[in-house]
């Protein structure tokens, strides 16, 4: 039987980064290498059912039995655009306290002093990556736990619920829940193995969208441009100053939203610029909107119609409302927290997860920690130790007669 170290340190030898510009499902093909390889797995460990479909959605059952409820466990494959996830070389580290040599050639330190958290695990075994990659465990932890404790069901000898398990492409870029076959996943409900620090449990996500503002502008040669000249990087630069300072991320914490700049890409005669736009509270979230729109009609009336063309969709919603009529679906994963030695403690994600939209697709599917910290950078970490108890969280909520 492998232990959860030994798959996670498989998994994040796989580049499975996402690409948001990519018009394919998935994204890019070589997430499939790893969903090729887990349903093998799944094939040696005895799932007989694994499969992968021709989207890149991987698919397998541990039977249980029938008196129970049938449970999902969802991780998703892909890494984070942030940062490269290509030849991560990652290593595990005895850690007694102090900040950690990551990279001695080119002098990479992860640093107690930027990342407090490190003395929460003094004698615990961190897995790190060389300082120049992120580790993946956003969410390859995720896939090594719930691997793990399906193998655990699969030589138990006591009754448990049966396991649908489900991994995801392209997740970090909002698309996991896109082609989910949820009638045929066939679970009552279901967890996505995808938080961070042991014992956070969250029910409660942002309501999400993205917008995209294209300028239009005209090029003249600087030598002939008085008065004629339209630089659509400067009504870029306009637009986005528009926009209130206070709504920014660096500047929000817990239930606040934000809107957030993440791209910009221009020129004289064209300029775009990529948000996304963020809230708890649905009535909040639409003020959001209706402030970048109301900036658009404002360029327009300025500089003429069609200068600056608007595209708002929206991404996910806050998947409280549907798990608040179920709530004992939480109330079974708290349990199962503290049989596996963990303080539940829930946290509003300020992000989403495939859980928000499978949750409104009828899926109920509250979010649970795999133990890994500073997802999407060069100084993610996740202690051995950690993903050890949420192992033993999963094989709990499964074990759990009604």
């Amino acid at each position: 039987m492998k232990t959860v170290q030994e798959r996670f340190l498989k998994y994040v030898s796989f580049d499975t980064m996402s690409d948001e510009f990519s018009e394919t499902c998935p994204s890019t093909d070589k997430q499939k290498l790893l969903g090729a390889y887990l349903v093998e797995e799944m094939k040696e460990m005895g799932i007989a059912d694994a499969f992968m479909d021709e989207n890149g959605y991987v698919y397998g059952t541990v039977p249980g039995d029938p008196k129970l409820p049938t449970i999902g466990l969802i991780a998703h494959m892909d890494t984070s655009p942030d940062a490269s996830g290509a030849n991560v070389q990652a290593k595990t580290v005895a850690y007694q306290g102090g900040d950690i040599c990551l990279n001695e050639e080119k002098n990479i330190w992860l640093r107690e002093a930027d990342y407090p958290s490190l003395k929460n695990h003094i004698g615990k075994h961190l897995i790190v990556t060389d300082g120049t990659t992120l580790l993946g465990a956003d969410d390859k932890a995720g896939i090594a736990e719930i691997m793990t404790a399906a193998e655990f069901l699969l030589t138990a000898r006591r009754s448990h619920a049966t396991l649908k398990i489900g991994f995801t492409p392209d997740e970090e870029i909002g698309r996991g829940a896109d082609r989910f076959d949820v009638k045929g996943f066939g679970a009552d409900y279901a967890y996505t193995a995808d938080g961070g620090p042991v014992g956070e449990i969250e029910y409660e996500n942002f309501n999400a969208a993205g917008a995209k503002a294209e300028f239009r502008g005209l090029n003249i040669h600087p030598g002939a441009a008085k008065d004629k000249m339209v630089n659509s990087q400067y009504i870029a630069m306009e637009f986005q100053n528009l926009l209130p300072a206070a709504q920014k991320p660096e500047h929000t914490a817990g239930y606040e939203g934000f809107i957030h700049l993440t791209d910009m890409q221009g020129e004289v005669e064209s300029s775009t610029l990529r948000y996304i736009i963020r809230d708890h509270d649905k009535t909040k979230f639409a003020k959001k909107k209706a402030v970048v729109a109301a900036a658009a009609d404002f360029i327009n009336a300025k500089y003429g119609e069609g200068t600056c063309k608007l595209t708002i969709r929206d991404s996910y919603f806050n998947m409280r409302e549907k798990i608040e009529p179920v709530m004992y679906v939480v109330d079974r994963a708290k349990s199962a927290m503290k049989a596996a030695g963990m303080e539940p403690v829930e946290v509003p994600i300020r992000g989403g997860t495939d859980g928000a939209r499978l949750s409104f697709e009828g899926l109920p599917c509250p979010n649970l920690c795999t133990g890994g910290e500073n997802y999407h950078g060069r100084f993610e970490f996740i202690p051995v130790e950690d993903m050890e108890k949420c192992v033993r969280m999963l094989t709990g909520i499964l074990y759990m007669a009604e």
